[in-house]
């Protein structure tokens, strides 16, 4: 009998699972099985950029329900610095979080901090806003900061540019970006505990964005990040290139729409075919005094609220709107910091319920019923119709509102 061979690299199991698929859209609902526990998705993840998200304790994001949250490469790796933070049981345990993380590799800093920033072939050199001098982060480096993390899902370092941007440099952006993956795949020391996201690059270009997707999906990563979007180009264009995206990605593993959190918009993407998404649109939009509600917003500052007592939402659940009154919110929007956290609470509920409720309606096989019923209260009783962006892209994945 021959002798067997020798035992490579044990592959790591499946990380997505999924469970139900809408009948006429590319809507799908499944599982993260990830180390810290199963993710319903589609999900969306609270942005804790410093192991924190702004405004609620990471034990008030767990009993809302939130099972996986954001940290940053970039800011956790300046202050307090990963050593530290490893010292610490990770990240983890450094922010005292038992659910899961998915750590951004510090390429939106590219364009976040761009003029404190240089890209070369090498990696992004920052002058820190800290002042203690320059950073190099190159792929290799994000890598071992996100590894000292220990974070669930490890983004690869992507070379990043504003979706507005055009010209050669898109295309030098997603070349380098693919280039960059190699070498963070070769970087990573923890696979089968860390599952590393490859991102997709090409701007607003059908062609360079087919082409990034072409090569990355030739290398076995364990999910797929949509990136470069959503930064303020035109609905249209926005959504055609998510379904470009969605069309090519493999579908027995996760698409991630990177920086994606308005409500219309989630809906829109679930719908044609993406399954995880994160955004600071609902905690920074508490900080401005605006509750997140089915209808779209209440600016709580306005002096129409100053007698009303009812809650944000009678049909919301969350602690604020159980506890506190809209006239209540309003007198601390005077003075008071807690108004921030009370209207924070509220808006990531308000994000984590949607989308419990577009999972549960793909289960159910009444997905396209859902969407009907959540575009006509958002965008019914006068309030301008559904915008034909929307209409556009619901047609496209299946789903005609007439």
């Amino acid at each position: 009998m021959a002798a067997p061979s020798a035992a490579g690299p044990v592959p790591a199991a499946p990380l997505l699972r999924v469970v139900a698929e809408c009948g006429r859209s590319r809507a799908r609902a499944g599982e993260l099985l990830l180390p810290h526990g199963a993710v319903p998705c589609p999900v969306f993840m609270p942005v804790a950029t410093n192991g924190t998200a702004k405004g609620v304790t990471a034990a008030q994001l767990g009993a809302l329900g939130c099972r996986v949250c954001l940290g940053n490469t970039y800011h956790l790796g300046t202050r307090p610095g990963p050593e530290l933070v490893e010292r610490a049981g990770g990240l983890h345990g450094f922010m005292d979080w038992p659910h899961n993380l998915l750590t951004d590799s510090g390429g939106f800093q590219m364009v976040s901090l761009a003029e404190l920033s240089e890209v070369t072939e090498e990696g992004v050199r920052f002058r820190s806003p800290h002042g203690a001098g320059e950073i190099l982060l190159t792929p290799e480096k994000s890598i071992e900061i996100q590894n000292a993390l220990g974070s669930d899902i490890v983004m690869q370092l992507d070379d990043v540019v504003s979706s507005t941007t055009t010209g050669p440099r898109v295309r030098e952006a997603m070349s380098r970006s693919v280039r960059w993956l190699d070498r963070c795949l070769a970087a990573h020391r923890h696979p089968q505990r860390q599952r590393l996201f490859a991102i997709i690059q090409g701007g607003l270009d059908p062609a360079l964005r087919t082409q990034c997707l072409r090569e990355m999906t030739l290398r076995d990563v364990p999910g797929f990040a949509i990136g470069g979007l959503s930064g303020g180009e035109e609905k249209d264009r926005f959504w055609r290139m998510v379904k470009l995206s969605t069309d090519l990605l493999p579908r027995d593993k996760p698409r991630y729409l990177m920086g994606v959190g308005y409500a219309t918009d989630l809906v829109v993407c679930v719908a044609l075919g993406c399954d995880m998404f994160d955004c600071v649109f609902p905690t920074r939009t508490a900080r401005f005094g605006s509750a997140l509600v089915p209808w779209g917003s209440l600016q709580l500052k306005n002096k129409q609220f100053a007698r009303d007592f009812r809650p944000i939402d009678r049909d919301c659940a969350c602690p604020t709107c159980r506890r506190h009154t809209r006239a209540y919110l309003h007198a601390l929007l005077r003075t008071e910091p807690a108004a921030l956290h009370h209207l924070t609470l509220h808006n990531v509920a308000y994000q984590l319920n949607l989308m419990s409720s577009i999972r549960e309606s793909i289960l159910a096989q009444r997905f396209p019923e859902f969407v009907r019923s959540f575009l006509g209260t958002m965008y019914g009783g006068g309030r301008g119709g559904v915008p034909p962006w929307v209409r556009e892209a619901l047609a496209a994945a299946g789903i005609a509102l007439d």
